[in-house]
Order: structure tokens, then C-alpha cells, then sequence
């Protein structure tokens, strides 16, 4: 592709054909105001709309404003950014857009982390001589995971780019004119009616509070605060390698152990870790693995093949809703943290001698959607439910902050046992490619009876969305295929609709950018895949640390099967530890 030269606030600059003004303004390290535009995991996600119209520009020979976000580039092109002209139709515009805006800042949930507040300080709005008609009709939507305040919605559309063209979920859409124009869900239905997968990737790039999640805060509070109530929490791989960037540390920083210090701080009486039940879950999931595989070499070609991993519970809503006719394929086994869940309230509470209602189980986790898992009637015992409260590592952050503890002060602490011992294998679990990684390594072993030498499997790593591998297991060539992001999902289940063209045996799905590192929970990346890069990288790297790098060899798992479950998709773990999908009917 031929380079187009041109000249922006003087500087001249050479840039690929078809580049927008706003990306070659940014390799001139010129500031162009934004908040309609996405520039997400390398891949150019620019609302054709240009809605919002902050990015404006003087280009030579054209009489009215450009916008930077979606213009391209031409030779010979000469534009002006900083102009009295171009300054002050952006103060216009912010001004129409605050002068329809409400005025509760203080109480936003965005506050602090909001784009429109940033930009009105950068561009030194002080004040609104417009008068605008306030939105005020419409009711907030609140769901387990995300609640929706469409009264602060600025029509930038970045969650419906993001929910219809990335995840091809289409649960959101733009609707009306004028002062009524909003992104809304079909028929302006409730969120949890609708086909919405409670990813949170709608809440990751909304630049305002429109969309936030479900804040459990202050509900844990009072669970802490309470004596008669034994409360145990669990905490996601992602979280440890994100939340240091909440208190100023570099991505990818490893805090577990000032983590788990922080929580016990915060009063808990166990802190465990959920990698313990990523490991448990790679005892059954590799155990149905095997089962499968075992009868389709032995000629039945009714097995259900390629085997889903089903630890992802936005992934799981994903196929429920958009693909019910392959419900027959995912494993059955429970996700780690409703694993966590159901041997917390059932081992851990005989062995503290409680009953089930005594005890609350809390876990920090980098999705959303793991809000709504826990809210779903298959994981309760007598409307009791596993998983009592989730926060995200956002969440968690805030709470750290208003307890004035200081992540940076506090000491290493290691996790409580049983519960809190884990291996390198449920550590990977928090990136793309990681679960099918760590069931990889058992697998092996016990399909081949033989010790796994290499264990990290390259070839099951990297970023690109759709990545497809051959593990050979002695004669037997496994072809896996991973997907991270549900519209790269969709790709794979269609393939599969088809007659899986690619003979796959296995795939890992998860619904966010990354994998759990990239989740709707997280701290805000802004579509800096260099963020999620160190992220999982950290991830990679405490594997390593190990001492024990594959779930099967983990002792606590060892002794609970022994002394409790009996062994994997037995009966006492098919009961505990496994599930069923349904097809739901949605909008």
C-alpha cells in the first residue's frame, strides 16, 4: 500500500493510504480530542457515525469541520488542529453534550473514570451557556451483573459497536431522534430478557456511566460485619497480575501476596484461592475429555465432538441463547468458581462443623458475567446459593482504598489451606489458551502413562483471536482450537454447525479480549493490548514459579478426592461439582 504525505499543525508526516487523520495526528504525538472513537486490540473499531463530534479539524480547501476519527488521509493534505475556529466548535459540542447530561457526579459510578468529565477539564469547561432538555425517562435497568442508566447515555455508541461488531451478540442498538436518541436493548426490554451475555465489554468502553456494573460492595461490608457469619473469599488468576494497577503499579505486577494480606486485613476469615478450583475443574474436565476421546477412538462416532470448555460463564449465556442446538458438545463441568462454591459449603463447612447458611462465600473475579453465574438457580442447595456475593478486582480495589490500606505498605501473606493450594497449571487459567493448557498437561499423562518432560505448550499461546494447534499424544494427533472474544467465537461454533471442517477435538472459549486478563471487571485497559500482553504474561510467569505445574499433582486436590469425593465424574463429584445448559428463549 502506497504511503500519502501530508502536513498536520506543520509537521509533515508520511502515513499508509486509507489512515484517518486522528491516527496520523497520533504518530505526530498531536492531541485530538475523542470519545465516540474505539482503536481496540489493533483492530480499527471507528463508529462510521463520527456521533460525537469532539474530534473536529480545519483541512485546507474544505469549508466546513472534519472529523479526525473517520476521515482518511490524502496527499498533499494540509490540517489544522488547533485553530480559534477548531477550539471552539469542540467547546460548542461539549457544551451541547453536558447541557443534556445529568449533574450527579458525585455519586456516578464512572466518577473518576470518566471520559466526559476528563475532557470537559481538558477543555476547560466551566461553565454551560446552552440549555438543554435534561434527559429524565427513562427508568435504570438493573441486572445481576450491569446496570443501565440511560439517562447519562451520550450516544457515542461505542457499546453498540463493541456488543453487535466485536462479541456479535446484538443485544444493543441505537433508537430514536433528537433528545430521545439512545442505545437500548429490542422492544427496550430489561437486559437479563434479552440475548446479552453480561460480558461487560459494553461497561469496559463506555466512556460515561450509561453502563456500570452491579456494585456488591457495600453488601460484603455488611456481610463482614457481621458475627454470625463465617465469610470466606476466593480470588480469581486475573486478578492478582491487574489489581496493583488500581495503587500505581506497572501491568503485569504479581500482588498476590499483598493481596491476600489486604483481604485479611479487610476482616475474612479464609482467603482462598479460586486456582485451587481451577485445578479441580481440570480433574473432571479432563476426565469427560478422555471419556469422550476414549470412545470416539474405540469407533463411536455419536460422541459429542470437539468437547467445549465451559469455564467462562459468559461464553456458556453465548451458546444458551445463540446456539442451542449445540448444547450436547460443552463439558458439563461447573466453572472454578462455582466449583470453589459448592466443596466450600459442603466440605469446607462439615470439616468447620457449620451448616451451609452459616458460612458466605465471597469471590473476587475479573468478569461480570460471574455476577450473573452466581445469581443462576442451578448453583443453589435449598435457594441457597453457592456463591454468595461476587465483586470485580474494581471492586475490590475500592474497597482496599476506603479500608485507607495501602498496597504498597502491607506484607506478602500466603493463601489459607486447604483451599488456597494450587499449581501453575490453575494459574494460566486467567489468559487465552490457558485452560486448555492446563488440561493439556493432565490429559497427557494420563492418557499416555507416561511423565509430560515439556509442559509449556507454545503453540496453545499468542493473541490472535482464532488459534488452532496439534498436540500429539503418542500416535494420537489432538487438534485444539482456541477462541478469545465471542464474535472469534462464533466463528468456531459455525464451523462446527457446518460439520467441523478442521476435525477439532478440543476448544477453549472465552468471551472477553485476553481471556480473563482482558475481563469487564478489570481495571480499565482502554484497548491497550499492551496492558493485556503483561497481563498474561504475569500470568505465565508465576506459573513457572511454581513448585507443581499440573493440576493432578496438587495434594489438596489429591486429599479431597481421597477423603471426600472419590474420584472425578463419580457420584458424589458428578452431583458437586458438575451442571446442565439450557436453550433460552431470548429477545
Amino acid at each position: 500500500m502506497s504511503d500519502v504525505k501530508l502536513t498536520i499543525d506543520g509537521k509533515t508526516i508520511e502515513v499508509p493510504k486509507g489512515t484517518t487523520i486522528l491516527e496520523a495526528a497520533k504518530k505526530l504525538g498531536l492531541f485530538i480530542p475523542t470519545l465516540c472513537h474505539l482503536d481496540l486490540h489493533d483492530i480499527k473499531m471507528v463508529n462510521q457515525t463520527a456521533s460525537c463530534r469532539i474530534c473536529v479539524v480545519e483541512v485546507e480547501g474544505v469549508r466546513r469541520l472534519m472529523t479526525a476519527c473517520s476521515t482518511p488521509v490524502s496527499e498533499g493534505m494540509v490540517v489544522r488542529t488547533n485553530t480559534m475556529r477548531v477550539l471552539n466548535a469542540r467547546k460548542t459540542v461539549m457544551e451541547l453534550i453536558l447541557s443534556d447530561h445529568p449533574k450527579d457526579c458525585l455519586i456516578c459510578p464512572k466518577s473518576g473514570d470518566c471520559e466526559l468529565q476528563d475532557l470537559a477539564e481538558t477543555l476547560g469547561i466551566r461553565e454551560i451557556s446552552i440549555t438543554g432538555k435534561s434527559q429524565s425517562v427513562y427508568k435504570k435497568d438493573f441486572s445481576p451483573s450491569i446496570i443501565r442508566d440511560m439517562n447519562k447515555c451520550i450516544m457515542c455508541r461505542r457499546c453498540e459497536t463493541m456488543c453487535n461488531d466485536v462479541q456479535t451478540v446484538g443485544a444493543l442498538s441505537g433508537i430514536n431522534r433528537g433528545f430521545d436518541a439512545v442505545v437500548s436493548t429490542a422492544f427496550e426490554s430489561p437486559l437479563v430478557d434479552t440475548v446479552c451475555t453480561h460480558c461487560g465489554q459494553c461497561v469496559a468502553v463506555c466512556p460515561v456511566g450509561a453502563l456500570s456494573e452491579q456494585d456488591n460492595v457495600w453488601t460484603v461490608v455488611e456481610a463482614l460485619a457481621d458475627p454470625e457469619k463465617i465469610v470466606v473469599v476466593q480470588t480469581a488468576p486475573a486478578v492478582r497480575v491487574a489489581l496493583g494497577e488500581e495503587f500505581g503499579y506497572e501491568p503485569g505486577t504479581i500482588v498476590t501476596g499483598k493481596m491476600v494480606s489486604a483481604l485479611r486485613q479487610l476482616g475474612f476469615n479464609y482467603v482462598f484461592d479460586t486456582d485451587f478450583a481451577a485445578d479441580l475443574t481440570i480433574m473432571e474436565e479432563a476426565t469427560e475429555v478422555l471419556d469422550r476421546l476414549k470412545r470416539y477412538l474405540a469407533g463411536d462416532k455419536e460422541v459429542p465432538l470437539p468437547i467445549l470448555t465451559s469455564c467462562c460463564p459468559a461464553w456458556v449465556n453465548f451458546i444458551e441463547s445463540q446456539f442451542p442446538e449445540l448444547l450436547d458438545i460443552p463439558s458439563s463441568a461447573k466453572s472454578p468458581q462455582q466449583m470453589f462454591g459448592s466443596i466450600a459449603k459442603s466440605y469446607y463447612a462439615e470439616k468447620l462443623g457449620i451448616p451451609r447458611e452459616k458460612m458466605i462465600v465471597v469471590s473476587v473475579m475479573p468478569c461480570l458475567a460471574k455476577k450473573y453465574e452466581a445469581s443462576r438457580e442451578e448453583f443453589q442447595v435449598d435457594n441457597n446459593p453457592d456463591v454468595d456475593l461476587t465483586i470485580s478486582t474494581r471492586e475490590l480495589a475500592h474497597l482496599i482504598k476506603q479500608a485507607n490500606l495501602n498496597l504498597h505498605e502491607l506484607e506478602e501473606e500466603k493463601f489459607d489451606q486447604p483451599l488456597g493450594e494450587s499449581t501453575g497449571a490453575g494459574v494460566i487459567f486467567g489468559t487465552t489458551g490457558g485452560v486448555i493448557e492446563a488440561a493439556t498437561r493432565t490429559a497427557y499423562e494420563w492418557l499416555t502413562g507416561k511423565e509430560l518432560k515439556n509442559i509449556d505448550f507454545e503453540q496453545l499461546r499468542g493473541m490472535d483471536g482464532v488459534r488452532v494447534a496439534t498436540v500429539p499424544i503418542d500416535d494420537f494427533k489432538l487438534n485444539i482450537g482456541i477462541a478469545h472474544g465471542l464474535g472469534n467465537a462464533r466463528i468456531l461454533l459455525e464451523e462446527i454447525k457446518a460439520g467441523n471442517p478442521r476435525n477439532l477435538h478440543v476448544i477453549e472459549i472465552m468471551a472477553c479480549p485476553g481471556g480473563c486478563i482482558g475481563g469487564g471487571g478489570q481495571p480499565y485497559h482502554h484497548g491497550n493490548i499492551e496492558i493485556l500482553k503483561k497481563r498474561s504474561a504475569a500470568l505465565y510467569q508465576e506459573d513457572r514459579n511454581k513448585p507443581i505445574r499440573k493440576s493432578h499433582e496438587n495434594p489438596a486436590i489429591q486429599e479431597l478426592y481421597k477423603t471426600y469425593l472419590g474420584k472425578p465424574m463419580g457420584d458424589k463429584s458428578s452431583v458437586l461439582l458438575h451442571t446442565t445448559y439450557t436453550a433460552k428463549e431470548k429477545v
